[in-house]
């Protein structure tokens, strides 16, 4: 019974047998059976035929509820609908229940049930009058989570009960649906990036379709099109009005990496810093795609995200929101690593120039410092958010302050525009921080890197 996928339940199927019908039986029908048989062996020790009456009666009342709700066949449908599917934590989803009486009898009495994980709030309960034949209830409840995650819901529970409330049968749906919750993100401010492309903005890059003029490949003359762009070599050669293809944009690239493992965090909850950083890495990706440009996930174990290219980026404009829903549906499930060093990272950064890098690091011993440190000779621009979260776990008491100074010094110094992150910081005004800094080489004095020279986008 998938979302907008009909399941139906047939009443009275073989499936349970009549040992699961007598199962059902309430405490009312077992009270009612219990008395209706002491009852008759009293009236057999007794000689009273009266009481073997009321004994007979009391004893086949819950059993005749029992035969008949067992037989009664009717076929009840019903789809479940996620508004929406996909929900920030701390919002709220609204869960929408259709149950269709698709046979030719009414029904009775109907209570329908929803297993949902108990994070997402109690079990919903709904009862249902009678529904005509052919006829349709609507219900619904609501959702809300403030840990991120993929939860299922279902299977859809619905439960049979005779008028006299002598016996109650359950039958299941099938299907169940994925309630996706992601990560917080935050509306980061727009900032303009000085000496990179700013994706199809001012400051686009642009790749000719082939390197000389002898290898251009043009295409046949469309209507409309400038006579200045007549090939006429390849005119004479095809007999027909060729004409150059434009420059083609190609969009900029960013890359934001997710420092996971395990050792570089300390604490656990909605408040810890790990959450943050999960935080973080998704406001970051949904900005920078809004922004125009080619991004991919990168987590510390080397996993790229989304991948579907030989590269990791995402591809045409097209593709943007799916590749947005698949970095957000993997930040909604990604957990800490037992990993303990950015080495794969790394690895999978110094393939080349991979324009724009915004990394999320927990807490970074000198070794990963340096490794982090050369991840800023592979790249263009480089921005990094340090977390200690020693300072989240006690409250910012500065310990271990001057280490953390020291690895961001060293950031610094290989070029990296280097932001601490203080316990509780908002990540809008760390961007906007980040953006009025010069990178690290260009504080150092060396003058040969892409800096962020009046801010960045």
């Amino acid at each position: 019974m998938a979302a907008g996928e009909p399941g139906a339940v047939e009443d009275g199927d073989d499936k349970g047998g009549l040992r699961a019908a007598l199962g059902g039986l309430t405490t009312r029908g077992r009270s009612f059976l219990a008395a209706g048989v002491a009852a008759a062996v009293c009236a057999y020790v007794l000689g009273q035929g009266d009481l073997l009456r009321v004994g007979l009666l009391l004893a086949v009342l819950p059993l005749l509820c029992v035969t008949v709700l067992y037989r009664t066949r009717y076929r009840v449908a019903g789809s479940r609908r996620l508004s929406p599917s996909r929900v920030p934590a701390g919002s709220e989803a609204r869960v929408h229940l259709r149950m269709d009486n698709v046979s030719r009898l009414p029904t009775g009495l109907l209570m329908l049930q929803d297993r949902v994980p108990y994070v997402l709030g109690p079990r919903p309960r709904f009862v249902l009058d009678r529904v005509e034949a052919g006829g349709r209830r609507e219900v619904s409840y609501k959702v809300r989570s403030d840990l991120r995650g993929r939860y299922p819901l279902g299977p859809l529970q619905l439960r049979l009960s005779d008028p006299f409330g002598m016996c109650e049968l359950t039958r299941s749906f099938s299907a169940y649906d994925t309630l996706i919750v992601i990560p917080r993100t935050e509306p980061l401010p727009t900032l303009r990036l000085a000496g990179e492309a700013s994706g199809y903005g001012d400051g686009r890059q642009r790749s000719l379709a082939l390197a000389g003029e002898d290898d251009v490949i043009p295409r046949g003359y469309r209507h409309g099109d400038d006579l200045r762009r007549v090939h006429w070599r390849s005119t004479a050669r095809y007999g027909e009005l060729m004409v150059r293809r434009e420059e083609q944009p190609r969009r900029a690239r960013c890359t934001v990496l997710l420092d996971t493992r395990r050792i570089g965090y300390q604490g656990a909850g909605p408040d810890s810093a790990f959450e943050w950083a999960v935080s973080g890495a998704a406001s970051a990706l949904v900005h920078m795609l809004e922004r125009g440009f080619a991004v991919r996930l990168l987590t510390d174990d080397g996993n790229a995200v989304p991948g579907e290219s030989s590269d990791g980026f995402a591809g045409s404009t097209q593709e943007s929101a799916d590749s947005a829903g698949l970095m957000l549906d993997t930040l909604a499930v990604v957990d800490q690593s037992d990993g303990g060093g950015l080495s794969r990272a790394y690895d999978v950064l110094r393939g080349g120039n991979e324009g724009l890098l915004i990394a999320f690091f927990g807490d970074l011993d000198e070794e990963q410092t340096a490794v982090a440190a050369r991840m800023r000779q592979r790249s263009g621009a480089a921005v990094a958010f340090v977390l200690d979260s020693g300072g989240w776990v006690h409250g910012g008491d500065g310990q271990g302050a001057s280490a953390a100074d020291e690895r961001l010094r060293l950031l610094r110094e290989a070029g990296w525009i280097a932001v601490p992150v203080p316990a509780g910081a908002e990540l809008a005004r760390l961007w906007q921080q980040a953006g009025q800094l010069p990178d690290g080489t260009q504080s150092a004095g060396s003058g040969g890197s892409t800096g962020f020279s009046g801010g960045w986008s």
